[in-house]
């Protein structure tokens, strides 16, 4: 029949994608097989404590934003992390105690600075989601806020804007937040998830008690929008090769390089063994 859509001529279906996933295929095919394909999948190597101290001081966060701004006190902040703390991945009970006190005075000091001018977020690890170009951009916000935009109106405009916590040694500026795909990618998720603007990231790091800034422009946005969904084409054909029969070491070659130290499935990887000799779990954590 003339003018009949073919199969050929329909658009190609969105593909979904988080931030992270898309990072672990570009930093090492192998480890991204390993973590996102392989079923059943490698066993991993035991707890890291810089994770372990990354998400208690996430879940303490998330608990003290919850509350009304009237209860973010710092004492209440500095419970929280005792609420939610473990001991996973530290070297013994000492270096654990130590960093249970670090992340208490990290929290309590936040609460001191942010706790009164968040108000009531938009979200709080809050799962966004929406189609972007030709992917569908998603994953998990630390924290959405609602702030009066910088752009003049009466009365003023209200913006997202996306905050990610950071706990580890290296203290981000600007330009970590600005090249940052995965906070752009966030911010167009939550503009089309919450239906409102938001061209402002942030990179909280608590340790230090930084916070790394900046503004994104349409050029911006649609610089990192690109480079996500031209590596999202290699990944999908990778993923559909593998899927058809193909060679899995061809397909998903190592990437061994100093980043092998810290891979939870070296112990899986010849080439990543060679390439850098394991670290202890602790040797992450901040100083």
């Amino acid at each position: 029949m003339s003018g009949q859509l073919t199969l050929q001529d329909m658009p190609s279906p969105l593909i979904k994608i988080t931030p992270a996933r898309l990072a672990t295929f570009e930093d090492c095919r192998r480890r991204y097989r390993m973590t996102y394909l392989d079923r059943p999948a490698p066993p991993r190597g035991g707890a890291w404590a810089h994770a372990t101290l990354g998400a208690v001081v996430h879940n303490a966060l998330r608990a003290l934003f919850e509350l009304p701004v009237a209860r973010r006190s710092a004492e209440r902040a500095a419970s929280l992390v005792e609420r939610h703390w473990v001991s996973e991945g530290f070297r013994d009970d000492h270096q654990a105690g130590e960093y249970r006190a670090r992340a208490q005075d990290w929290v309590a000091r936040y609460a001191d600075e942010h706790g009164a001018t968040v108000g009531e977020p938009l979200g709080l690890e809050r799962w966004v989601a929406a189609p972007v170009g030709g992917i569908v951009a998603e994953g998990r916000v630390d924290r959405i806020d609602d702030r009066v935009a910088d752009s003049a109106g009466d009365p003023p405009a209200r913006e997202a804007v996306v905050v990610d916590y950071k706990t580890g040694r290296w203290v981000p500026d600007a330009q970590d937040a600005r090249s940052s795909r995965a906070l752009a990618l966030y911010a167009l998720a939550a503009a089309r998830t919450l239906r409102r603007a938001c061209r402002r990231v942030e990179l909280h790091h608590l340790p230090s008690g930084t916070v790394a800034s900046t503004v994104h422009d349409e050029a911006s946005l649609a610089r990192h929008r690109r480079r996500a969904e031209e590596s999202v084409v290699d990944m999908a054909a990778a993923d559909a090769a593998l899927a058809a029969g193909g060679d899995a070491e061809a397909l998903f070659p190592p990437s061994p390089g100093p980043r092998c130290a810290q891979c939870d499935f070296r112990r899986h990887c010849p080439e990543g063994r060679a390439a850098a000799p394991p670290l202890e779990p602790w040797a992450l954590l901040a100083p």
